[in-house]
């Protein structure tokens, strides 16, 4: 079996390859895996596993060699009258781990030999879509849509799902979060409702980490696994001194991180405000305008950006060159075409028209 701390890469050619070792055997089969295998302890690479590119019968042992017996610790017994399916997106950062994944029916069990490995960490497990059971001892919670619950890494722990879904796991050493929350074994296998704000606000802010361009240098790594822990102790109940220093310091991170995600998503708006915003944060506009202030820039120019990036890539764009350019700026949310071509020149250096024109005399590429 191949040591907890590698983790297996598996892009399309990757899976091809170890599903031939796998066949000719476990000694190919390592051999094959350490070539497409990175250390996670030096490297914050996101991590892509998918079982649609194996063959269907390779696809169960494969999943319990290269993941389930190598980054969670557990077994798994899928349902048997459904085809295997399974894709994950992993993530490993200082006192973090990251995994997001879909899974067709089946039980997923960390069983007593697993234990055996020490590991103590806590987990909080977000079910994302179906609704879920999972059971340790004589405790079992059903977790519906966005519903929550805290796992212990030194127990054994059954979860099943009965059709396919989608769901969250966090798992962070357990020396780490104790001291943030009141009484950690008091909460464990207790029901977290997903209406929680600090829950919702942990995974929207979450999902930005499992970016392949988010958090390549280290500092920044480590300030947003704070962030992660700072919103994992409120939705579990944090202490008076860990929810205070979270309302600085993890909430601000998520809402900040919220308000960035909703602008470019309706940058082309042109009635889109710091009110807008804040409505849909269920904050003050006061409270969002600080947000960018603290981030050292305001909502306008935040905003104002993207728009300029949103034109910049229409005019590069080939099935945009016919498209004058008065049409473009519109359409990314400006109502003055003055304004427009004053703010793209001085954002980028060049004239609209310039960016076109260069962009029509690069070769395509091949």
């Amino acid at each position: 079996m191949m040591q907890a701390h590698r983790i297996g890469v598996l892009r399309s050619q990757d899976a091809v390859q170890l599903a031939a070792a796998y066949a000719s055997g476990p000694e190919a089969s390592q051999r094959c895996t350490e070539t497409i295998c990175m250390t996670v302890a030096t490297d914050f690479a996101t991590v892509r596993f998918s079982t649609d590119d194996l063959p269907e019968e390779d696809r169960i042992p494969m999943w319990r060699e290269h993941y389930g017996y190598t980054v969670l610790g557990v077994e798994i017994e899928p349902a048997e009258d459904a085809l295997f399916q399974s894709s994950i997106v992993s993530r490993h950062l200082p006192g973090l781990n990251l995994v997001l994944g879909n899974l067709s029916a089946a039980r997923v069990k960390r069983t007593r030999e697993f234990l055996a490995d020490g590991n103590d960490d806590v987990a909080l497990l977000v079910n994302y879509t179906a609704a879920a059971v999972i059971a340790a001892g004589e405790r079992e919670v059903v977790l519906r849509e966005r519903d929550a619950v805290l796992i212990r890494s030194d127990e054994v722990t059954t979860f099943e799902r009965f059709v396919s879904g989608r769901s969250l796991l966090l798992r962070i050493p357990r020396p780490i979060l104790s001291p943030l929350v009141n009484d950690i074994d008091e909460v464990s296998l207790s029901h977290i409702s997903g209406k929680i704000d600090a829950l919702k606000l942990l995974t929207s802010y979450t999902v930005t980490l499992l970016d392949d361009n988010a958090l390549t240098a280290p500092a920044l790594a480590r300030l947003a696994v704070s962030h992660i822990h700072d919103l994992v102790a409120l939705a579990l109940g944090a202490t008076r001194d860990a929810a205070g220093a979270a309302q600085d310091g993890g909430v601000r991170a998520a809402r900040l991180s919220a308000a960035k995600t909703y602008i470019m998503q309706n940058s082309g708006r042109r009635d889109l405000s710091v009110g807008t915003v804040a409505a849909h944060l269920g904050v003050s506009a006061r409270y969002v305008q600080m947000l960018f202030e603290v981030d050292g820039t305001t909502f306008s120019a935040f905003l104002l950006n993207q728009r300029l990036m949103h034109a910049h890539r229409m005019l590069c764009a080939p099935r945009s060159r016919r498209r004058p350019v008065s049409s473009i700026a519109y359409d990314v949310g400006f109502g003055d075409l003055s304004y427009f071509n004053r703010s793209f020149r001085n954002f980028y250096g060049l004239t609209p028209r310039d960016i076109r024109e260069a962009a029509a005399e690069e070769p395509a590429n091949p």
